[in-house]
C-alpha cells in the first residue's frame, strides 16, 4: 500500500514478523492459484484486481491519519459521529418534464410517497437560458426537464409545496443565477424570507466544459458568475449550497472512477481559488460548497472513491488552503445513480443494477441520493417506475439492517487497499492539473475531455469486443418485446408555455423590465454582483431568455474548439 501525501510518522497495524509469515504463506496460495488457471483480472478502470487481499496489502495503514472516528478528520470514515443512525441520507428523487402545472403534479406525488427533498430537472432551452418561444428551442419543450422561462413558471412549480420546509436542489449551470434568483423571488412572495431557504444550487460550470457541454458564456465570465453566486450566498443565504461540484456528469461521459474524483476535486480547488481572489475568507464560504457524484456498477471501487473523496479534500482544504473550521474540511455530497449503465434492453433488469449502485452509495456515506428508475434509457421516467426508484432506497434504509453500523467496510483489506490506490490515482491526475497552472487552462489545452474520451473508448471497445459484459447486451440477451409503459408529453404543453408567455409580456410593467435589464447590463460589464440586479430583473418578470441575452451582450458567447 502506497503512504498518501501529507509526512508526518507512519505507524501500521502490523508487526514485521507477522507480515513476513502472511507475505510468505501468499506467495505459496498465489503459485497454487496460478498452476490452476486462475489469471489476473482488471477492473473497468484497468486496475489490477488480485485474487485475495490481505494485511500485506494495507502494511503501511495508519489508524489514527488515515481513518479516524467517524465525524473526525480525515472523515474516511464518514462525515457525522453517528452516520444513519443519527440521521439518514436525503431522498431526493431528481424529477421535471413538461410544463410547470405537470411537474408540480409529480412533485406533490414523490413528497406524498416519502420523498424528503426536491431535486428539479430542467429541459435543454432552460439550460441553454432561452425562453420556451425562442426559436432555439423549437422541439425541446419539456422533453429532458420542466421548463421555467420566468417566475411565473416558478410560482406554478412550487405551488402548494412550502419552500421554508424542504431543502431543492436545482440542476442548472450556465443560467443557474438567474433560475436562482426566481426560485428565491418565488419564496420571498410566499413570504418566505431568503435566509430561511435550504437547498442547492448546481452552477458548475467548469465540468460542463469538461463534459456535459451546456455552457453559454466563456470561462472567464463564467467563473465570475459562480464567484457572485458564492459571495451572495455567504451574506444572504446561508442555509444554502450555492455550488454542487459534480462528478456526475464527468463520469457519464466515460470517466474512470479515479478520473472522475479528481476532475471533480480539481474543479472545487479552482472555485475555492477564484473566491479567495474575490477576497473571501475560506471558512466563511467552504462549509457550504458541496458535492454531487456518480455511482456506476463496480461496487467497492464506488464505495472506495467516496471515502478517498472525504480524505483528500480534508487534507487539501487544510494544507493548501488553510481553512482552520472543520466544517470547511468536511465533504458532504449528493449522490446519483449511474443512468449511463442503464439499458433500453431487457429494462426491468435496471432495478438491479440500481439498487445495488445506491447500496454502494449508502455503504460510501452519501449525504443525499436519487435512484434512477428502470426506464429511463428509454423516456423519462414514469410515475410508476419513479415511485419503485424511491422505494429501492427506502427499502435500503428500512430492511437491510446497512444503516446500524458506520463505514460497515472500513478495515477490510479490499477496501482499504482500493482506497488508497484510487487516492494515489486522482492525486496523480490533480498534480497534472497543478502543472498547468489549474483547471481553466488544463481545460483550455483540452486535458480532462482527452482523458476522459481516451478512456470512455476503451470502455466501449471492451463491450464490442466481449471482454465487458453487460446483461441483456452482450450477455445473455432476449428478444421479447418491450412491455413497460413510456411517459408521454402533453401535446399542448408547449402551446400553452408559449401562450401563458405572450400574456406575461402585454401584461407587466415594461419599463420597469427595460429598467431593470439595463441594471443587469451594468453590474454584468461593471463587475458588480449581479444577483441582486437579477432579482430586480426576474421580480419585474423579466424571462429566462432576457436576463440570459443582457449577459450574452456582456460576456460573449463560448466556441469549443476542437479536441483532438
Amino acid at each position: 500500500m502506497k503512504t498518501p501525501s501529507g509526512g508526518g510518522e507512519r505507524r501500521g497495524l502490523f508487526d514485521g514478523d507477522m507480515l513476513r509469515r502472511i507475505a510468505a504463506a501468499r506467495a505459496a496460495y498465489d503459485a497454487r492459484c496460478d498452476a490452476a488457471g486462475d489469471g489476473p483480472r482488471t477492473s473497468v478502470a484497468g486496475r489490477e484486481v488480485r485474487r485475495v487481499y490481505d494485511p500485506t496489502d494495507v502494511s503501511a495503514l495508519d489508524y489514527e491519519r488515515d481513518l479516524g472516528t467517524p465525524g473526525e478528520p480525515p472523515f474516511t470514515r464518514g462525515i457525522h459521529a453517528t452516520g444513519y443512525r443519527g440521521k439518514l441520507w436525503t431522498m431526493r428523487m431528481f424529477a421535471g418534464f413538461g410544463g410547470a402545472e405537470e411537474t408540480n403534479a409529480r412533485f406533490r406525488h414523490l413528497l406524498a410517497q416519502g420523498q424528503t427533498g426536491l431535486s428539479i430537472a430542467f429541459d435543454l432551452p432552460t439550460l441553454m437560458g432561452y425562453d420556451a418561444d425562442a426559436a432555439e428551442a423549437e422541439g425541446e419543450f419539456g422533453r429532458c426537464g420542466v421548463a421555467v422561462s420566468s417566475l411565473a413558471d416558478m410560482e406554478i412549480l412550487l405551488n402548494g409545496i412550502p419552500p421554508g420546509e424542504i431543502t431543492t436542489s436545482m440542476t442548472i449551470n450556465g443560467p443557474a443565477a438567474a433560475i436562482w434568483a426566481m426560485y428565491i423571488a418565488a419564496a420571498e412572495k410566499r413570504g418566505t424570507p431568503r435566509r430561511q431557504l435550504g437547498g442547492t444550487l448546481q452552477n458548475d460550470i467548469l465540468k460542463e466544459f469538461i463534459a456535459q457541454k451546456e455552457y453559454i458564456y466563456p470561462p472567464a465570465p463564467s467563473l465570475r458568475l459562480i464567484v457572485d453566486t458564492v459571495e451572495f450566498g455567504t451574506h444572504e443565504m446561508p442555509a444554502w449550497n450555492t455550488v454542487s461540484i459534480s462528478g456526475y456528469h464527468i463520469r457519464e461521459a466515460g470517466a474512470t472512477a479515479a478520473q472522475e474524483l479528481a476532475f471533480t476535486l480539481a474543479d472545487g480547488f479552482e472555485y475555492v481559488r477564484a473566491c479567495l481572489e474575490r477576497g473571501l475568507h475560506v471558512d466563511a464560504f467552504a462549509p457550504r460548497l458541496s458535492f454531487f457524484f456518480n455511482c456506476h456498477n463496480e461496487f467497492f471501487e464506488e464505495i472506495a472513491k467516496f471515502r478517498a473523496a472525504r480524505r483528500i479534500w480534508a487534507r487539501e482544504m487544510r494544507e493548501r488552503f488553510g481553512a482552520k473550521d472543520p466544517r470547511s474540511w468536511r465533504m458532504r455530497f449528493h449522490t446519483q445513480t449511474s443512468g449511463a449503465s442503464l439499458t433500453a434492453q431487457q429494462p426491468e433488469v435496471n432495478v438491479v443494477r440500481t439498487a445495488l449502485q445506491a447500496l454502494a452509495g449508502v455503504l460510501g456515506g452519501t449525504q443525499s441520493l436519487h435512484t434512477n428508475a428502470l426506464d429511463e434509457a428509454l423516456a423519462l421516467p414514469s410515475e410508476h417506475a419513479a415511485t419503485l426508484a424511491l422505494r429501492t432506497q427506502q427499502v435500503i434504509a428500512c430492511e437491510t439492517g446497512v444503516t446500524d453500523t458506520i463505514d460497515p467496510l472500513g478495515g477490510s483489506f479490499y477496501v482499504e487497499s482500493l482506497t488508497d490506490a484510487i487516492e494515489g490515482e486522482a492525486r496523480t491526475y490533480i498534480r497534472r492539473i497543478d502543472e498547468f497552472g489549474g483547471m481553466v487552462p488544463a481545460i483550455a489545452a483540452g486535458y480532462p475531455q482527452r482523458e476522459i474520451a481516451e478512456s470512455a473508448y476503451r470502455y466501449q471497445r471492451e463491450i464490442e469486443a466481449g471482454a465487458r459484459g453487460i446483461v441483456g447486451v452482450n450477455r445473455f440477451a432476449s428478444e421479447e418485446p418491450l412491455e413497460i409503459p413510456i411517459l408521454r408529453m402533453d401535446p399542448h404543453g408547449e402551446q400553452q408555455q408559449k401562450a401563458r408567455l405572450g400574456a406575461l409580456r402585454r401584461t407587466r410593467d415594461g419599463r420597469e423590465v427595460t429598467r431593470s435589464l439595463r441594471a443587469l447590463e451594468a453590474a454584468c460589464r461593471g463587475g458588480v454582483n449581479v444577483m441582486p440586479p437579477l432579482l430586480d430583473a426576474v421580480r419585474a418578470y423579466a424571462t429566462l431568455g432576457e436576463t440570459c441575452d443582457v449577459m450574452r451582450d456582456a460576456f460573449g458567447v463560448y466556441q469549443e474548439s476542437a479536441v483532438l
